[in-house]
């Protein structure tokens, strides 16, 4: 996957925090993260001791394969940010829940309306929703002749299926021992035999 990519605190902190970065930046090369993802993954990996190696992690990454959007209020973020949530944007800056989320959608429309193709990494289920509807608002535009890129949402299962069959999951058995360490983060994803990452093409 090449272009804009977006990444929300949720999956990136649990490639982090199983020291499996390499595969994450294989798969979508250069990340950006909003300053408000970065404060909460840093925040998370000091109260949880399960995260402890995402700030280990992030704190090497050169500016070459990880990018830090500034967060200070512009107009385009500001509208982004009110339209994304209904509040005006200083009052939402001083709410920390959901704030990343908030902040990788608005910084992904901001970049979409300049005419960027972004990549968003999110999983958290509301924010999915906000940012699909963002995604539709864009290709209404450009169904209207207006000169704007577009928004494409991916999440954790993914990034995993991109890299099947490569170096860092050759094969079924490294598949389901990363699976299984991820799940153990994120309770949030599906037992493994619900999804198709045992079943992929490349295993055949």
């Amino acid at each position: 996957m090449s272009g804009y990519n977006i990444i929300d605190a949720g999956p990136s902190i649990n490639f982090f925090s199983t020291n499996k970065e390499r595969l994450l930046f294989s798969v979508l090369g250069v990340l950006s993260a909003p300053e408000a993802v970065k404060i909460e993954i840093l925040r998370k990996a000091r109260q949880d001791k399960r995260f402890s190696a995402a700030e280990r992690v992030w704190r090497k990454l050169p500016p070459s394969l990880l990018q830090i959007l500034s967060d200070d209020e512009t107009k385009e973020l500001s509208i982004a940010v009110e339209r994304i949530n209904g509040v005006p944007y200083a009052r939402r800056m001083h709410s920390s829940k959901d704030l990343g989320e908030t902040m990788v959608i608005a910084h992904a429309a901001v970049a979409a309306e300049a005419g960027e193709d972004v990549v968003i990494l999110i999983n958290d289920n509301d924010g999915v929703h906000r940012a699909a509807a963002e995604a539709k608002r864009l290709r209404r535009l450009r169904n209207m002749g207006k000169s704007v890129g577009s928004i494409r949402l991916i999440h954790t299962v993914t990034v995993l299926e991109a890299a099947a069959g490569g170096e860092y999951l050759p094969d079924r058995a490294a598949m389901r021992n990363i699976y299984l360490r991820l799940k153990e983060l994120d309770d949030g994803l599906l037992p493994l035999e619900r999804t198709n990452l045992m079943r992929l093409p490349c295993w055949s």
